[in-house]
């Protein structure tokens, strides 16, 4: 692994409804940085502690990224807690948005962000009068309602159907009648047919709670149960709003849906064209320093 000092690797700390994340500044992209690194950033024992990684990182400066540079300076490099790449994280693009303010990188308001699923629009809210951080709005791009028919979840015995719905990433939602049917999520539920997710899938299992109001839990590939997850709140809004026999699309008004996590709540809104924008609260919590020999043992 490169080094970027000879003393330590500067990092902050950040969470979107208490899904947190290890936020790694790189801007001139020096880091390289491999699984083995990443999950021992994100351990919650021996390491820092996360459900995921957040390298910061000019999109000029990233192979992943140059492609999208003209449209957006900054590229979000998400990695899950085990290591492993994603294409999109909801609450952290909301919480890299946080960053690049708290460092004065950018300006509340608008700006863009490159993130492995495209471009993604943010408006970040100017700080209450109280010095409370504004909420963080992204557009998450359009949802997709893919084949194949015939998804189940299960765990234990229990088995439910599930919508298939793409937010930038898979996910398989779940309607059930009370959220401690989906178990401790330690592990991933069984999702059926085998197949149906070749890279993994985030599992997520719903409750009603009122009008265009719903509860959720969630397995994320590659973490396990976390306390929210912004593409997973995405993906529950619209298999609500269809469940209901609602689609923006065909009314040509927009749906919102209030979805609580069990760090928070999120809000949802479907436009009629297809735009699914999610708005919530992003906060830094720390910053310091991590030890580069300790980093490296553990490569």
């Amino acid at each position: 692994m490169s080094a970027r000092t000879p003393k330590g690797l500067p990092f902050l700390k950040g969470h979107g409804t208490e899904n947190d994340f290890v936020i790694l500044p790189d801007p001139d992209g020096l880091l390289q940085l491999g699984p083995a690194e990443v999950a021992r950033l994100c351990d919650r024992r021996a390491g820092i502690g996360g459900d995921g990684l957040l390298r910061v990182v000019r999109s000029a400066h990233d192979p992943e990224a140059v492609g999208q540079a003209a449209a957006a300076e900054w590229f979000m490099d998400y990695r899950n807690s085990d290591g492993s790449i994603a294409e999109m994280c909801g609450n952290g693009v909301r919480v890299f948005a946080r960053y690049l303010v708290h460092a004065g990188l950018v300006e509340p308001g608008e700006l863009a962000v490159a993130t492995r699923a495209g471009v993604r629009r943010v408006r970040i809210a100017p700080d209450g009068p109280d010095g409370t951080p504004g909420e963080v709005t992204v557009d998450m791009g359009r949802a997709l309602l893919p084949g194949p028919d015939g998804i189940e979840v299960a765990v234990g015995e229990r088995r439910w159907p599930a919508r298939n719905v793409n937010m930038g990433n898979p996910h398989a939602v779940a309607f059930v009648a009370d959220l401690a049917e989906a178990g401790n999520l330690y592990t991933a539920p069984e999702v059926t047919p085998a197949g149906a997710y070749p890279e993994g899938v985030n599992v997520e299992f719903v409750v009603d709670r009122g009008e265009r109001h719903v509860a959720m839990r969630v397995h994320e590939r590659g973490s396990g149960e976390t306390r929210s997850c912004g593409t997973g709140t995405c993906a529950v809004a619209v298999a609500a709003a269809r469940r209901a026999g609602i689609d923006p699309a065909v009314t040509g008004a927009a749906v919102t849906f209030r979805v609580d996590v069990p760090g928070g709540r999120l809000v949802i809104t479907e436009h009629p064209d297809g735009r699914v924008e999610m708005t919530g609260p992003a906060v830094i919590v720390a910053e310091g320093v991590v030890d580069q020999d300790w980093l490296a043992a553990g490569s």
